[in-house]
């Protein structure tokens, strides 16, 4: 496990040029705004999201696979009481970290404080491969208290942290992007897999929509608890990326970005709520 971190990074980093060159030859959607412009601001909040994981680990110096390592040296943790093959921890692993992540995520759009750092995700007025890491550096870090939490409840083998990780950094990459897949995959990948389309409807404007889809990577959680919503209203080339209460271009700024949280905004368009 001591070189999980470049192996994540270089998976991160060839699904991202990966995604980028799918998305520049064959693109779902026109952009709206200058990708130049979007790819500095949303790349920047990564690296503060990086400097937050930093701060924190000064403070817990255990993060989520150094948790993981040290549940399963101390025994703590329901995976660390019994005894069962790797292979079956391993999948274990994926599917409940899975769930959970789903679950935060429904939550983050359920309570008003927590929406207020998460709305930063929303209110990026595109929808492409930069918009999977983008979210504000406090989210971040209470995403990752989380998850150590969890670690240590369940105390899953670090192998299988690093898998997830992996996982999950991929397919949110994929199904942020702006790639048009043939309707018939789309139909295929969805019963099983969060595709472009589908999480697209998350991001619609419209806030039935936006409160639907909450997956990252199985799509079966959706439809297991009736939250999933197939297409958009207005269609995937009508839909309006965004929420409705941020429209000013200037708040795509990184400084904005950043305050967004502690401001109060009113939405202009009512009818973007229905």
């Amino acid at each position: 496990m001591e070189n999980h971190a470049l192996i994540r990074l270089s998976v991160f980093a060839g699904l991202f040029a990966l995604f980028a060159v799918i998305e520049a030859l064959a693109p779902r959607r026109a952009r709206t705004q200058p990708r130049s412009t979007r790819w500095f601001t949303n790349w920047a909040i990564i690296i503060l999201d990086m400097l937050a994981l930093r701060l924190l680990a000064l403070a817990l110096p255990l993060l989520a696979v150094g948790a993981a390592l040290d549940a399963q040296t101390e025994g703590w943790g329901v995976m660390n009481a019994v005894e069962l093959p790797l292979w079956a921890t391993v999948v274990a692993t994926v599917l409940i970290f899975d769930f959970a992540i789903w679950t935060q995520h429904v939550i983050t759009h359920k309570i008003p404080l927590l929406w207020r750092f998460h709305r930063v995700h929303h209110a990026d007025r595109d929808f492409d491969v930069t918009t999977a890491i983008r979210f504000h550096p406090v989210e971040i870090a209470f995403s990752m208290l989380l998850k150590i939490g969890l670690v240590y409840l369940l105390g899953p083998p670090a192998i299988g942290i690093v898998l997830f990780e992996i996982i999950l950094n991929g397919t949110a990459m994929f199904n942020h992007a702006n790639i048009r897949l043939p309707l018939w995959l789309d139909g295929v990948m969805r019963r099983l897999l969060v595709t472009p389309d589908m999480h697209r409807v998350h991001h619609s404007i419209i806030v039935k929509e936006t409160h639907s889809n909450f997956g990252f990577f199985l799509s079966i959680w959706d439809v297991i608890f009736r939250t999933y919503r197939a297409q958009p209203k207005l269609g995937h080339d009508g839909v309006i990326i965004g929420v409705p209460e941020i429209t000013d271009r200037s708040e795509q700024r990184l400084d904005k970005m950043l305050r967004q949280p502690f401001k109060n905004f009113t939405t202009s368009n009512s009818s973007t709520q229905k």
